[in-house]
């Protein structure tokens, strides 16, 4: 990959994780992730990923958690240690796609420390400057350009909230939004510059933020 290399054609990974949310502070646990790889500008279901994650100690009910995490739900799943290799595998070096991806991004640094990726695009960005009075939140966006029946059939066993289906929205989002703003023929710098979090070191910062990407390393780094 290079500066002026198509962005459909960058080693682009959806992400979405649910947590126990960030009112648990030091203790918010990873659930559920989800990845799926966008190729070609478009979610290539069946090459993703998802499992449920059990954090190893009860969940309290709020109304934060997603729909179906429950303690029955997750006392079968895989601790996050046993599924890290695979996502190591999936994420090392590949430049994140997700919907307000910053919070996963914390969560993801917090609980996967030594994960290394090599940048952030986050689609609320975009949405944010397409500004077209249809909300920015993802179940929002995705009615306002019909797409929420797509991520329905590509994901069918998923719903709104869980990690598939807001991962599966994410990528569909990403090209989409591109599209609106007529800005679909950019190249994987120039969408760093656009939709890159604070940090990313191609993304328009406006004069400030901090670091969450080491240019050098590529590791995640605080918020």
């Amino acid at each position: 990959m290079t500066d002026t290399t198509p962005w459909e054609d960058a080693p682009l990974v959806a992400l979405d994780l649910e947590g126990t949310g960030g009112q648990d502070h030091d203790n918010e646990a990873i659930l559920e992730i989800a990845l799926v790889p966008i190729i070609a500008g478009q979610p290539s279901v069946t090459d993703s990923y998802t499992t449920l994650i059990n954090p190893g100690r009860p969940v309290p009910r709020s109304p934060w958690i997603s729909p179906g995490l429950t303690d029955a739900a997750l006392a079968g799943a895989p601790a996050l240690d046993q599924v890290l290799p695979e996502l190591t595998a999936r994420l090392t070096g590949k430049i994140i796609v997700g919907h307000n991806v910053g919070v996963d991004a914390r969560l993801l640094r917090k609980r996967c420390p030594d994960l290394r990726v090599e940048a952030l695009i986050d689609t609320l960005r975009l949405a944010r400057q397409l500004n077209d009075g249809g909300g920015n939140k993802l179940s929002e966006l995705l009615a306002h350009h019909h797409l929420t029946k797509t991520v329905g059939l590509l994901a069918p066993d998923s719903q709104p909230h869980r990690a598939l289906w807001d991962t599966v929205g994410a990528a569909l989002l990403l090209s989409t939004l591109l599209a609106a703003l007529r800005r679909d023929d950019l190249t994987i710098t120039e969408l760093r510059h656009i939709a890159g979090l604070p940090g990313d070191g191609s993304h328009n910062s406006g004069g400030g933020g901090k670091l969450i990407i080491n240019p050098g390393q590529g590791s995640l780094l605080d918020l």
